[in-house]
């Protein structure tokens, strides 16, 4: 979650147009993402059972594709990853860990 909340930090206020601009905050953007698809990865068949919603195949296929064929990033799908996808799934985890208060000290 933390990830996901600094890309939205990083992003704040920018459209897409200043996001194509600012290649500190598209690569530090891009560097989150990954991340988020490498949890993704280890969190394996959990993710999909504790939020159905999420496109979580395509969440770790845009890690690999960030990872290894970072060529063929496209900015456009990056920048609905950002604006359309990852608020959804920010909401979803904090309402998820707000369950789970105790847990939190060992997150």
């Amino acid at each position: 979650m933390e990830n996901g909340k600094a890309v939205l930090e990083y992003t704040q206020e920018m459209d897409f147009e200043a996001f194509l601009k600012n290649r500190l905050v598209r690569d530090a953007s891009e560097r989150c993402l990954a991340r988020i698809s490498e949890a993704a990865v280890k969190l394996g068949s959990v993710a999909e059972e504790l939020f159905p919603r999420h496109g979580w195949r395509d969440i770790r296929n845009f890690g690999n594709i960030l990872r290894h064929e970072y060529e063929d990033v496209l900015d456009d799908v990056t920048w609905a990853i950002i604006t359309r996808h990852l608020p959804p799934l920010i909401v979803d985890l904090e309402t998820f860990l707000a369950e789970y208060p105790e847990d939190q000290e060992t997150l």
